[in-house]
């Protein structure tokens, strides 16, 4: 057993390649082998947002504060708020993040495939977050 007390828990600040804004990532959950599954809690401050992206399992997000926003390929652009659950398939390329007025806090659970569990692709424009 293993207790991950919430003081030993450090957020980090989302790397610029992955965010665009102000983002935070605190780790939740993070397995070793043969185990796969990962979580994380991530809270966008207003207009903060993913890059495109992919996960070779899926991933799960369970909207916990605020309102936010997603969008896979192809697809509009799709508010969500706390208390939501979001899937993405396997593969889908998708993007989510917080509303343009609002933050939004959300816990992500992804599984690694062969040690990977996401592949990230290209910023998400201003043009594509908020469609005119």
């Amino acid at each position: 057993m293993n207790i991950n007390r919430l003081e030993e828990r450090r957020s980090n600040a989302g790397p610029s390649d992955w965010f665009t804004g102000d983002v935070r990532l605190e780790p939740l959950i993070q397995t070793q082998a043969p185990a796969r599954v990962a979580a994380a809690s991530v809270t966008f401050q207003p207009g903060a947002r993913t890059a495109w992206h992919t996960h070779p399992l899926g991933q799960t997000l369970i909207v916990t504060a605020g309102r936010g926003l997603v969008q896979r390929e192809g697809g509009p652009v799709e508010p969500i708020r706390a208390g939501d659950v979001v899937w993405f398939e396997p593969g889908e390329k998708h993007w989510h993040g917080a509303a343009p007025d609002f933050a939004m806090t959300h816990i992500a659970i992804q599984e690694a495939l062969d040690g990977k569990a996401v592949d990230w692709l290209e910023h998400v424009s201003d043009a594509d977050y908020v469609p005119g």
